[in-house]
């Protein structure tokens, strides 16, 4: 959870309507100097109101010359309110964006989609300073904890080594079955979004995706999963059971897209379901295990419960705490509760 890093400050959004020229109208929605899970939520409705207004404007310009924080959510509602500016084509446009929100817009591969304008005496949208990267980070304080990033890099170097060892008989396996691929690879969800390429050993047979939509889902919400997919082959049975399957990710933690522990990791499918209170969970890094594969992976059948469960995860992080999930996720992966995710 993010609030308690930002000041307290009562959410103001506020709009003003240029003159009108004939049928060229426009809006400016002033952002106040967080964006955070209440403003983005006041932020969003105010543009979707003035996406369905009459006239129809022909631009919305969102002020951010006074915004100098922003997270998960407040990223998410940029997000949600470009996609519907662009379903009634209407041109959005981000005015007098601080370094800090650029910086965030650069880190997760966002700066691309928005058009930026100076604001009013500004030269042009600046450039984001090397310094601002620890201020963009900060949305919650285990993404800029070095003693984590310690913590994973001495975890998936550890991991990878036993992933080389165990890699021989998983391979072996996973061809002698089909002869298929032996990873399956996928683009998953980070930090405020930012798009990465998650790695596993193959579980599913070879055109899982072409056959997803003859599979029941039996999860409520942007979740997939069903406990008996017939797409899963035998070997990937026994894979997802011990959990086997997940060994490559080692390779995200060390590159830096995903942690150890934290959240799951969703894909951009999921996303695009999101409202704007659950782009909240996006506000660390994903992780390998986390609150969810310990405390009910196979029994969870709501989203709003695995909301729930990462929201508590940002709640009562520590290391510590980190630490003891990974001990519960061992003693798990023991029992008769080990499963699929």
């Amino acid at each position: 959870m993010t609030s308690s890093i930002v000041p307290d400050q009562d959410p103001q959004i506020t709009t003003t309507q240029p003159s009108l020229d004939g049928l060229d109208t426009a809006r400016v929605v002033a952002v106040p100097q967080t964006l955070t899970v209440v403003e983005a939520i006041e932020f969003e409705q105010t543009v979707k109101r003035h996406c369905k207004s009459e006239p129809t404007p022909q631009t919305i310009i969102v002020d951010l010359s006074q915004t100098n924080f922003i997270d998960s959510s407040g990223l998410g509602a940029l997000v949600i309110c470009y996609r519907t500016c662009q379903t009634e084509r209407i041109a959005l446009i981000l005015r007098g964006v601080q370094e800090q929100v650029r910086m965030v817009l650069s880190l997760t591969d966002l700066e691309q989609l928005f058009t930026f304008e100076a604001a009013e005496g500004q030269i042009e949208a600046p450039t984001p300073k090397p310094e601002m990267r620890f201020m963009a980070l900060s949305t919650h304080p285990s993404v800029a904890s070095r003693g984590k990033r310690a913590m994973d890099i001495v975890g998936a170097v550890v991991g990878l080594g036993i992933t080389a060892v165990l890699a021989v008989p998983i391979v072996i396996a996973i061809k002698l079955e089909d002869g298929g691929p032996i990873f399956f690879k996928q683009v998953r969800c980070s930090w405020m979004g930012k798009r990465f390429q998650i790695w596993k050993f193959r579980s599913m047979v070879t055109d899982a995706e072409a056959r997803k939509a003859q599979v029941k889902n039996e999860v409520e919400g942007p979740l997939f999963k069903n406990e008996n997919d017939p797409r899963i082959t035998k070997v990937g049975r026994l894979l997802r059971r011990t959990s086997l399957d997940e060994l490559p990710q080692f390779w995200n933690v060390l590159q830096g897209d995903m942690s150890l522990v934290g959240t799951r990791p969703p894909t951009p499918d999921e996303i695009e379901q999101y409202k704007v209170p659950e782009w909240q969970r996006l506000d660390v890094k994903p992780g390998m295990t986390g609150e969810w594969p310990v405390n009910g992976r196979s029994t969870v059948k709501k989203f709003e419960d695995v909301i729930r469960m990462d929201l508590d995860y940002q709640k009562n992080w520590s290391l510590m705490y980190d630490v003891q999930l990974i001990v519960k996720t061992i003693l798990v992966l023991f029992s008769k509760k080990a499963g699929a995710s």
